[in-house]
Order: structure tokens, then sequence, then C-alpha cells
């Protein structure tokens, strides 16, 4: 099956390593073989929708920092969304994910991350509000294991199968949480939470067969015996897309066959009475 990665450094093949494993560590947990198919988010900035997306079972946006390939990511996100193809966003894709569920949903026109346009009209991602005032880098990001609640009902829930997870972080931006009401309303779910509430976690739209954005790092934790549940998961939906589009494609031509009329008075064959 064919798995879609959109990222600005799909031409180094060690960059998505971690990730590139837990994918596959997704395929043994469906007993199904995965296939990546890289994709440099800033060819999707000038061109068409390459054949590797358009073919894809289902598409990832992972981690990275940076304006480059942004608009990139965000034509795939879009694509995924309005497709019903199979997303997941880490880290900096589930932000790519609220940037275009604003603009292309919600109506707001430029809404973007400050660490891409500090002057955007809707800052729907901004810097950590912990690090208002420092610029450097250097250890300045929120950084290592923190717990988060999930949602019942929600596919993290039912990927989890607990309440509370505990997942590994390296951020230095977040979700502008003044930003929620109209993106809720609009049908964006925000199905992880810090338990002080202060950080969006996790986001999901729930009329979608499987969209999911997370803040934090879960290839990370994923092992070849013990896949990580959001890869297993994302892996099962993109099977069932797959599924779906061949089932889809077969029903056509079945719909397209010609049919030939048979004539009323055919006698039987063989000669054999009626």
């Amino acid at each position: 099956m064919k798995i879609a990665i959109v990222g600005k450094y799909v031409a180094l093949g060690d960059s998505y390593k971690s990730l590139n494993e837990a994918l596959h560590h997704g395929g043994i947990a469906n007993n199904v073989k995965v296939r990546l198919e890289y994709v440099d988010s800033e060819d999707l900035e000038t061109t068409g929708y390459p054949e590797a997306l358009s073919q894809a079972d289902a598409i990832l946006v992972p981690g990275g920092f940076g304006r480059r390939g942004i608009e990139g990511m965000l034509r795939a996100i879009r694509f995924a969304r309005e497709t019903k193809v199979p997303f997941f966003g880490i880290c900096l894709g589930m932000q790519c994910a609220v940037i275009e569920f604003a603009r292309n949903v919600c109506g707001l026109a430029n809404a973007n991350s400050t660490e891409f346009d500090s002057n955007a009209p809707h800052k729907v991602i901004y810097k950590l509000r912990d690090l208002i005032g420092i610029e450097a880098l250097g250890g300045t990001m929120r950084l290592g294991k923190y717990p988060c609640d999930l949602v019942d009902g929600s596919t993290a829930r039912r990927a989890y199968g607990e309440p509370l997870i505990h997942e590994r972080h390296r951020h230095r931006y977040e979700v502008n949480q003044e930003y929620l009401p109209v993106l809720r309303e609009a049908g964006l779910a925000v199905t992880g939470l810090s338990p002080d509430r202060k950080f969006v976690e996790m986001v999901e739209l729930p009329d979608h067969p499987w969209f999911l954005g997370c803040q934090f790092h879960p290839e990370f934790k994923s092992k070849p015996t013990a896949a990580h549940p959001l890869f297993r998961d994302f892996v099962r939906a993109a099977r069932a897309h797959q599924a779906a589009r061949k089932e889809g494609v077969a029903q056509k031509a079945a719909s397209l066959e010609p049919q030939i009329p048979v004539p009323a008075n055919l006698p039987p064959p063989n000669g054999q009475t009626a």
C-alpha cells in the first residue's frame, strides 16, 4: 500500500528515519507491506498534484521548521481533506492542518503561523506563550514527555484505548486557542488537550474517514513488534481506503460493460426442451 510523505527534507534519505520505520511497523501490525512515496512539498507549490499524491492510499505531513515548502504542505492537506484520503499530521503537520482548515473552511484569509508570517491577520498558530521574549533557539522549546487527555469517542481515544496518554514533544509553536470557537464551529474537533488545558495536542475531522493531527512525535515510541497505535490505525485506514477505491473502480467497470440483449424466443441450449 502506498503512503505519501509530503515534506521539505525528502531528498535526504534519513531525514524521516524514525517516521519511516513507524509506518512499516504499522504495516506489520496490519499484515500489509507499506510502500513510501516521497513528495517534495516545494514541488506542490508550483505544479499540479503529482501521481504519487493522487494515487496514494494515505497522506502524511511530518514535522519540520521554517517557511520553505509550507504552501505545498497546505495543498496536500487540502487534497486529503476534500478527497477523503486518510491523513496524518505530525507536529508541523498538525499545525499546517489547522492553518489549512482556518483558511479554506473557516474563511480566515491568510491565516498562518507566526513562524512563517509574523504579520498574519489571523495567527492561528503562534509562538509558545512561555517563550515570549526569548529569541535564543538552544534549549528553549517544549521538549520531552508530557501528558495528554483524550476525548471520549474520538479516533485518538479508540486508537489508544485509554483516556490519558504520555507522548514526546519537540516544538516551539502552538495552536492559538482564541480561534478554537470558530474552528470548532466549522467542524474541527480538538480531541487531545494537556491536563491543564494550556496546549492543544490533537485535532481531528469527525466527518472524515481518518483525519488526525498531533503536536507530539508518536514515531519515537513505535516498535516492530508493538506498532504505535496511531500508526497502526493510520495504516489500517489506508488499507480500508485502498479496498474501497478498488471496489469503486470494479463497480464502475461493471457498469460500463455493454449489455447484450437476449432474444425473447431464443431456444434452449443443446436442444433441451423448456
